[in-house]
């Protein structure tokens, strides 16, 4: 098998894994990390926070991983392009750490909550207050590093014809609704761009994160649009 057709298959795999862990991370954490009450709900559902912490973990290392595998590929088209996507998605996992930091403290935080009572009230809930918010704007950042992090791989692919334009497009299409979702959820939401709009503002973007990976499982590169010189395509297996 070409080594381009297993660096799409990589890709594919590691954007799928991207994909349920982000869903499994939302689904472990999403009635839990809304107000009121938030040292309660997070003492209460340990197993939920654990799962949803190592789920962003999961999704960071996989983020990354994705730019790292198709970074030889894209600096054949613009080698600046591509080490700012590398950049980006380190970035984006750095943010995930701080994030998961967050979550866990603000756990061992509740622990400590249930087991003094209330007598220490005003202390826990300052704390509270400063964890969801440091969880809140790094969040923010994560989705801002994200819809930057689509556009440059939308360019990428776009210049480089390696998967349909259409897909591309799609790609271009989810980072501008993320970033401009994302600006509308700061200003209605208090911050928090896990819920309503900013929530909405994913949904073109996991669409394009749903059908490129379906195509590179399925059909691979097509190294026949890349720039003249750029890629050896001989022997290349079209699947």
């Amino acid at each position: 098998m070409n080594s381009y057709r297993k660096t799409a298959i990589v890709v594919g795999v590691l954007f799928i894994t991207a994909t349920v862990t982000a869903i499994l991370s939302l689904v472990s954490l999403g009635t839990i990390l809304v107000p009121p009450d938030y040292l309660t709900k997070v003492s209460a559902n340990e197993n939920q926070v654990i799962i949803g912490a190592l789920s962003f973990f999961i999704l960071a290392v996989a983020l990354a991983g994705i730019a790292i595998v198709m970074y030889p590929i894209f600096k054949k088209q613009n080698e600046a392009l591509a080490l700012g996507y590398v950049g980006a998605r380190i970035v984006e996992g750095v943010l995930f750490i701080v994030a998961i930091l967050a979550i866990l403290t603000l756990w061992t935080l509740s622990q400590e909550f249930v087991t003094t009572g209330n007598e220490e009230a005003y202390s826990f809930l300052t704390f509270e207050a400063v964890l969801i918010g440091l969880r809140n704007w790094t969040w923010l950042l994560v989705y801002i590093i994200n819809g930057i992090a689509t556009l440059l791989l939308a360019y990428l692919l776009y210049q480089s014809k390696i998967v349909p334009r259409p897909i591309s497009v799609l790609g271009f299409i989810g980072g501008v609704v993320l970033l401009l979702g994302t600006a509308l959820a700061m200003m209605f939401s208090h911050v928090d761009v896990n819920q309503g709009i900013g929530m909405l503002a994913v949904v073109p973007g996991g669409l394009f994160e749903l059908i490129l990976p379906i195509w590179l499982l399925v059909k691979g590169f097509d190294l026949s649009g890349f720039k003249s010189g750029s890629v050896k395509t001989d022997n290349y297996e079209a699947v």
